[in-house]
């Protein structure tokens, strides 16, 4: 599998409408997309061209559509997002995020409580 291209906001749009409908053509990507923004299918167009640019997506021509489908899995691609974002603000380590959304009391006592039984049952998984 080739490396995961780095790609822009918009561009992941139009990549979550490929990975939950591929194969998919142009003008259904664009009423996909139209449902949640003000994009024409110019700018749809434009963005598939980016993309396959960049490797993330491929084409084949069915009479005068083209029909796309994605390069790399939509959880490979979520998962260097995570490192990265790790890596980015919080030294790599999920520890470091944790303790910082601690201290802001980001989490409710819900939350603390759905984590526990989520890392409980990773937990569980690992020693059986």
């Amino acid at each position: 599998m080739k490396s995961i291209p780095q790609i822009s906001d918009a561009e992941f749009e139009v990549m979550k409408i490929i990975w939950k409908y591929e194969p998919i053509s142009t003008p259904d990507i664009a009423e996909k997309l139209s449902h949640e923004n003000a994009w024409s299918p110019k700018t749809v167009h434009t963005l598939l061209l980016r993309l396959e640019k960049k490797g993330a997506v491929a084409h084949e021509k069915k009479g005068r559509t083209f029909i796309y489908h994605a390069l790399f899995k939509e959880e490979a691609y979520t998962t260097r997002q995570t490192h990265a974002f790790l890596n980015k603000f919080y030294q790599g380590t999920f520890h470091h995020m944790v303790s910082n959304l601690m201290e802001q009391n980001f989490f409710t006592s819900e939350d603390i409580e759905e984590l526990r039984m989520i890392l409980d049952q990773k937990r569980e998984g690992q020693e059986e």
